[in-house]
């Protein structure tokens, strides 16, 4: 990851900023960290499922699965994929929509355990949909 330079007393602001530089894949690896972050920071008030559980929600594709997986949806956008490439994607989204199951699982369990309905947790979350292509 580059190094951005930053002030050592920095404002919100200052940091947004800082942010704003990042290439797109580390600004995803960042956002991933942050929300792992405050996951882990709300997590002493919550009980041992609950944390695990938001932990769970909130780790995102393997890097290099999502650098790979995008790249093969550019390329089929731009209709240069091989056969080999179609077959790989093919399995990629097998994964991915396996990942994103999984994580549809724990929210329902969240929900449950939260006693509300999966819609609201999701909107108390503030999560949006996944867009993979």
């Amino acid at each position: 990851m580059p190094t951005v330079k930053i002030e050592a007393q920095i404002s919100a602001l200052d940091l947004l900023e800082a942010v704003q530089q990042l290439s797109q894949p580390e600004l995803e690896q960042f956002i991933e960290q942050v929300l792992q972050l405050h996951a882990k920071n709300i997590a002493p008030s919550l009980p041992t499922q609950e944390s695990e559980l938001l932990l769970k929600i909130n780790q995102g594709l393997p890097e290099e699965l999502q650098h790979l997986y995008q790249a093969l949806i550019d390329k089929r956008d731009r209709e240069t994929l091989t056969e080999s490439e179609y077959q790989q994607l093919l399995e990629l989204t097998e994964e991915v929509e396996k990942y994103q199951s999984q994580r549809l699982e724990y929210l329902t369990q969240l929900a449950q355990i939260r006693q509300m309905s999966l819609t609201n947790l999701i909107t108390q979350m503030g999560l949006k949909p996944i867009n993979n292509d």
